[in-house]
């Protein structure tokens, strides 16, 4: 004999009724079958909103019973649809009407009461509740039996025998047992149907079982008929890693051991209810989780042990929402005993259920985590159990901490395994995630953590990736500037997606894109084969509500990465590291700007824990700023840095001959890219003096920009130029000064670079006339060159030596960053 419990979504409409009848009628051919139900999805939770209204003195109650009438109706209509075809369905679809019509008719009446009399007593909620199993159970008896599958039906009430605790009962074994053993002994039918949840009193009163009473039922029956299994079906396959809801990456679980299945269970794993398992558990009793929907799915077997497969010891996290941390502490207490049991003692007496407790080696305080709508009783209660220690100052009143949740990490076999805990709290430590309270048990079979409840989803996902995933790390994109650059870092990301996933288990996703226009967020990851469009229809552009909608993500791993040339938004920075979330600059305002600001976000990044990485600030994706961090590092000092670090200036000077004019040659690295859409900005040279600024900074240089001498090869008129067009107009009308400059060079045997130069802590930048054989003679196109001069590279400068210009190679840098995040 099997025992099958369907659960209110299984029998949430007449489409899964169906289904379950198909799943019964198959069972039932092989084997004797037990079938527990509950109420339809939903109905428990209207019964008391129209109870509670109905107290109230709101006479919307009657609306709200209207509803659960429809409810009941619907069902049986699309259950019996062409019932009139059929002479013996339609006498089953009848009765059925008229047994259900009967039973809702009770109903009303109650609730009338219960607004005549303007109370809901415990008792009169028992009553009342029952009606939602007492329904279900009717609807699918009646559908069955006009089926012609061989059913019988039992209400559990004459089985069950409980006390009078209403809303919780506890069960009388003695006389339950024998009610069941006689009941069975005597049935011959392939399918006992029975509803979940409701028992009756010594005195014949409506009793329920508490939270999961549906599943304690079933256990009860299973475990008194010594069954075969104990089936809980459901609309999951199983017992999940953690919450399927909140993790995507979240897998059934195939195998658990009893106790495992308590701790989940206990802690928010909410598929299985922890009293289901005590009844088998003395039993040996398996229990199968199961899925209506999938009903071939292998679900979880929950069993006494579970053989190990050598995978990880840890089997599940679970959660726990909407808890208060509660703590107790002062001086008096220290050395001090019986305040441990004073505190439990209260809390006993005012049926508050403690879910973890801790306490400090010191004694000095307990702390202990409830459900939060209990946190305003215990303390009125406890603080008037301690009044007279409170007055005398011994102790403090009790603290109370709301909005937060219990995650826990649960497995038996993680006491045989080192290091589980460290993994665990150095993983939320990483990703910013609080905790306030730990518990763990000397059996190590649950680690338990107290955490705001905003980083719930947070501290799963990256928990989950710890313990389960193929430490593949997610990786996930805010990028604000979507222009030439931004485009082609797209482009590399789509492109290089799966290799990265695939070589380096680096799961990259972007999150949010933002232009000057518009913006679009998208937890699930933007589409990047179309995400113009979807920028494109995104919202109105935001700095703050971009950062807004980053910052209520709290999605691990986050990076923010900035392709615009906007000191609003280098300005934000601080903003994302003090969240945790990482930032990569291509933007070169917040580096090169105010040293105090540029001070401020290396500080926010070591104490966050946040990467702040501008590799692109210097040589585009040349990796000059690393290799200088490198250097410093491992102990070596900076002398003296030399270095061509302007692409779009290397490429004029290059092309610009006897043969140009120096006009036609700026023009053509303007339409080309190589230079800002404002020329000024790369020729008066303040891009390559932010530049040297930054490696002077990285060097240990406290520099400000003013501190940069710099000598402009432009004339007075291109330096004053009102706008783009003018400085063009100098360009044509200045003509000789540049060909002066270039004749100077040629005379010389010399090509023309602009140069940066630090040197024993000084910096400048300009143009100067490079004589062969010098390693800049031959920089060509848009090139950058840095030498570095260092203590251990004294004689013979380190060379970093490529292109240091263009959307592609800035891309690559920026790409780079994204990845040395992820491997930090």
């Amino acid at each position: 004999m099997r025992v099958l419990k369907f659960g209110g979504t299984s029998i949430g409409s007449a489409d899964n009724i169906n289904k379950v009848i198909n799943i019964l009628d198959e069972k039932s051919k092989s084997d004797n079958i037990v079938v527990v139900v509950s109420a339809v999805g939903g109905i428990t939770d209207k019964l008391l909103e129209a109870a509670n209204l109905a107290c109230d003195k709101n006479l919307d109650y009657k609306p709200a019973y209207e509803v659960i009438c429809l409810i009941h109706k619907t069902i049986i209509d699309e259950l019996f649809l062409n019932s009139e075809k059929n002479l013996t369905i339609q006498t089953h679809y009848t009765q059925l009407h008229q047994i259900v019509s009967e039973k809702l008719s009770e109903l009303s009446r109650l609730l009338d009461g219960i607004y005549l009399i303007n109370e809901l007593s415990p008792k009169t909620k028992d009553k009342l509740l029952s009606f939602g199993e007492g329904l279900s159970s009717t609807i699918i008896y009646h559908t069955l039996k006009s089926r012609q599958i061989d059913v019988s039906f039992k209400n559990s009430q004459d089985l069950i025998v409980t006390d009078s605790t209403f809303n919780n009962a506890i069960v009388n074994f003695g006389i339950t047992d024998k009610n069941i053993k006689t009941y069975f002994d005597s049935s011959s039918s392939a399918i006992v149907l029975l509803p979940g949840f409701i028992g009756k009193s010594l005195r014949g009163e409506f009793t329920t079982l508490g939270r999961g009473g549906s599943d304690y039922t079933a256990a009860i029956i299973a475990a008194n008929l010594e069954a075969k299994e104990l089936q809980i079906w459901t609309d999951v396959s199983g017992m999940y890693t953690t919450n399927p809801k909140l993790v995507k990456q979240a897998a059934p679980i195939v195998q658990l051991s009893y106790q495992e299945a308590i701790e989940l269970s206990h802690f928010g794993a909410k598929v299985l209810y922890p009293p289901t398992v005590l009844p088998v558990l003395k039993k040996n009793i398996p229990i199968v989780i199961k899925n209506t929907q999938a009903p071939k799915a292998i679900g979880t077997t929950i069993t006494e042990i579970v053989v190990p497969n050598g995978g990880s010891p840890v089997k599940g996290i679970s959660n726990i929402d909407k808890i208060a941390l509660l703590t107790l502490q002062g001086n008096g207490m220290v050395g001090v005993p019986g305040f441990s049991k004073r505190l439990f003692e209260i809390l006993a007496q005012e049926k508050i259920n403690s879910i973890l407790i801790t306490q400090s080696s010191s004694e000095y305080s307990i702390c202990f985590g409830i459900l939060e709508e209990d946190a305003a009783r215990a303390k009125e209660a406890i603080d008037l159990v301690f009044e007279y220690e409170i007055q005398l100052q011994k102790i403090d009143p009790i603290i109370i901490e709301t909005n937060l949740s219990i995650i826990a990490v649960v497995g038996d076999k993680m006491k045989n395994h080192q290091g589980i805990s460290g993994k665990m709290f150095s993983t939320l430590g990483k990703n910013n995630v609080n905790i306030r309270a730990i518990a763990q048990g000397a059996s190590e079979r649950n680690i338990s953590a107290v955490i705001n409840k905003n980083d719930v989803k947070k501290a799963l996902n990256c928990l989950h990736e710890q313990f389960f995933e193929t430490k593949t790390k997610q990786m996930n994109l805010f990028i604000t500037g979507v222009g030439n650059v931004g485009e082609r870092l797209l482009e590399q990301i789509k492109q290089q997606k799966a290799y990265v996933k695939e070589n380096f288990k680096i799961n990259l996703r972007v999150i949010g894109l933002s232009n000057s226009r518009t913006m679009v967020v998208n937890d699930d990851g933007i589409n990047l084969k179309h995400w113009k469009d979807e920028l494109k229809d995104g919202e109105k552009a935001s700095l703050e509500e971009f950062f807004e909608h980053a910052k209520n993500l709290n999605l691990r791993n986050s990076v923010f990465i900035d392709i615009t040339a906007n000191e609003a938004v280098a300005n934000s920075y601080a903003n994302y590291l003090k969240e945790s979330m990482s930032v990569i600059a291509c933007n070169k305002i917040a580096c090169s700007g105010d040293i105090n600001y540029y001070n401020e976000l290396k500080t926010l990044s070591r104490k966050y824990n946040a990467s702040f990485l501008f590799e692109t600030n210097v040589g585009a994706g040349l990796p000059i700023i690393d290799t200088l961090n490198h250097l410093i590092t491992s102990g070596d000092k900076i002398n003296t840095i030399q270095a061509v670090l302007s692409g779009s200036l290397n490429f004029i000077f290059n092309n610009f001959n006897a043969d140009t004019t120096f006009h036609d040659v700026v023009k053509q690295a303007q339409q080309e890219g190589y230079t800002e859409p404002d020329p000024r900005i790369d020729l008066s040279g303040i891009d390559v003096a932010r530049k040297i600024l930054i490696l002077a900074r990285e060097s240990g240089n406290a520099l400000e920009l003013s501190d940069i001498e710099s000598a402009s090869f432009l004339t007075p008129k291109a330096n004053s130029s009102e706008s783009v067009e003018d400085f063009f107009k100098t360009l044509i009308e200045d003509e000789g000064h540049y060909q002066h400059l270039l004749k100077s060079a040629q005379k010389s045997h010399c090509q023309l670079k602009f140069v940066a130069e630090l040197d024993n802590g000084k910096a400048k930048v300009g143009l100067k006339e490079i004589p062969e054989g010098h390693p800049f003679y031959n920089l060509e196109g848009k090139d950058n060159i840095v030498m570095f001069y260092t203590q251990r590279y004294s004689e013979q400068p380190l060379i970093i030596k490529g292109a240091g210009a263009g959307a592609d190679v800035t891309a690559s840098g920026l790409f780079a960053d994204i990845i040395r995040i992820a491997n930090n």
